[in-house]
């Protein structure tokens, strides 16, 4: 599918501009937000993606999404969820729409969940949108023995208290002292057997709900398969074709830019998802506008030497999986990548990855999935990168993506390669921790000392978040009752 020419109008504005336009200090009127159309055009998208996906990649019900996917729409977007709602069931879409007329659509796709599309398009283009085969999960799958099917034997717990003391700690992660904080489900996997699995009502062994965030770690084991067949380098250019184009492209500074830099949220470039512009401008654009996830990643400037600032932004992730992309020869291979090399070899067959209208991955938040599966993942790494005999990723990969990221060193050195690692200053818990972390509670914790997994899952909204590591010194504790 051909990649747009242009970005809008809006779009390209906002590489000049950080903050709104404000009127004169002792102006008695609120300050005007140039970016409120795309703000409304965003809160749209925000409620059709969670609304289709819900229905029809979670089966979900429409009063459960009301009430636990939507539910953190009034406190990050001030204004409570449309209700000018149209569900399509004969294409699989949702159409939101707002008082003022603008209407933004998300349409079901196999293999892929939903697609958010621009607003001037219509449910009439579904069948242009791209879609994946994906291998299905053998039909013997339930019978098959944990992880590589869903057969599971209780776990031997060594004492009555332990037992006692892990269902306490599945206590304290569902009842918890703010509503806001949500958990869906909680799995805890030891020795690769599993030892405790809990959910939420509604919610069971194969709901897939959105991983947000935690799809950036997935991507880099990805990206690490890569690299260890030698298709990629941590240390080489992304080798991308910069927008906008300048006359002497070869000395555009952009080009030095590396795909390590990017992994480690260091590119250096002008920071588009930070200061609460997610929601306004840059990437929010292509979550839930329709916009190209590949064009809005290349059109930024380079502000900082790279390697050198820390700085949180999806669309690092998205040009490491531009250059992830670059390494095959059809869009097929592409697109079949995740599922044969990864998820079906470790028996995650409820896993898919989301693409933008134009084919693209969106690695850094768009994939549906469910606890077991990403239990699977975790345990992956906990096993040192090696599935049953076979070494998916290798220890050096592991190593590179579990070590700080020298630009974080202000933050304590918290980030590696798109997993985020226990703070140098709490060194009162598990050696060698990391975690995925993912919006609204996401979180693959791996603890190899211990061969210890903890997912938890959840559909939190708020600002007082929940903190994997205090889960994972409560889970730590109970193990040695």
């Amino acid at each position: 599918m051909t990649q747009p020419t242009k970005l809008y109008a809006t779009v390209i504005a906002s590489m000049f501009a950080l903050q709104p336009i404000c009127s004169m200090a002792k102006s008695s009127k609120a300050p005007y937000d140039v970016f409120q159309p795309q703000r409304e055009m965003i809160h749209l998208g925000v409620q059709a993606v969670l609304t289709c996906n819900g229905l029809f990649t979670s089966n979900r019900t429409i009063a459960q999404i009301n009430q636990q996917e939507l539910k953190y729409i009034p406190g990050k977007f001030g204004v409570e969820p449309s209700k000018l709602v149209e569900i399509n069931h004969e294409v699989k879409g949702v159409a939101v729409s707002n008082k003022h007329g603008t209407t933004i659509r998300a349409i079901y796709r196999d293999g892929i969940g939903c697609i958010i599309l621009r607003p001037d398009q219509g449910f009439n283009v579904a069948s242009s949108l791209p879609s994946i085969k994906l291998t299905k999960a053998p039909e013997n799958y339930e019978n098959i023995d944990w992880p590589l099917g869903e057969a599971t034997t209780p776990y031997k717990f060594k004492s009555t208290t332990q037992k006692a003391a892990i269902n306490d700690v599945a206590n304290w992660a569902f009842n918890r002292p703010t509503k806001e904080q949500d958990t869906l489900s909680l799995l805890i996997v030891h020795r690769g057997q599993i030892m405790l699995e809990r959910y939420a009502q509604g919610i069971n062994r194969d709901t897939k709900t959105r991983t947000w965030s935690t799809a950036k770690s997935i991507f880099a084991t990805l990206a690490g398969i890569k690299v260890d067949r030698k298709e990629l380098s941590v240390t080489d250019s992304l080798n991308l074709d910069w927008s906008p184009n300048i006359k002497n492209s070869a000395s555009d500074p952009r080009h030095k830019i590396t795909l390590g830099d990017t992994l480690q949220m260091s590119s250096g470039l002008y920071p588009i998802d930070s200061f609460n512009m997610e929601y306004a401008n840059g990437s929010g654009l292509s979550y839930w506008a329709g916009e190209s996830s590949a064009a809005g990643a290349v059109n930024r400037g380079l502000v900082r030497e790279p390697g050198t600032f820390w700085d949180y932004e999806n669309y690092d992730t998205l040009l490491a999986t531009m250059s992830f992309k670059k390494t095959f020869s059809s869009v097929e291979d592409y697109h079949l990548f995740p599922s044969q090399e990864l998820f079906n070899k470790l028996g995650m067959y409820n896993t898919v990855v989301s693409t933008d209208q134009y084919g693209d991955f969106i690695f850094s938040s768009q994939m549906y999935t469910n606890a077991r599966d990403l239990a699977r993942f975790g345990m992956l790494y906990a096993n040192g990168g090696k599935w049953f005999g076979e070494q998916i990723i290798s220890p050096q990969w592991i190593e590179y993506s579990t070590t700080p990221a020298p630009a974080s060193a202000a933050r304590g050195y918290d980030y590696g390669a798109q997993w985020w690692l226990r703070k140098s200053d709490k060194n009162n818990g598990p050696a060698k921790a990391y975690t995925t972390r993912g919006n609204r509670g996401q979180y693959v914790v791996v603890i190899p000392e211990h061969e210890l997994v903890i997912v938890r899952r959840g559909l939190d909204y708020g600002r007082q978040g929940f903190d994997p590591w205090q889960l994972a010194d409560r889970v730590v504790d109970a193990l040695n009752n």
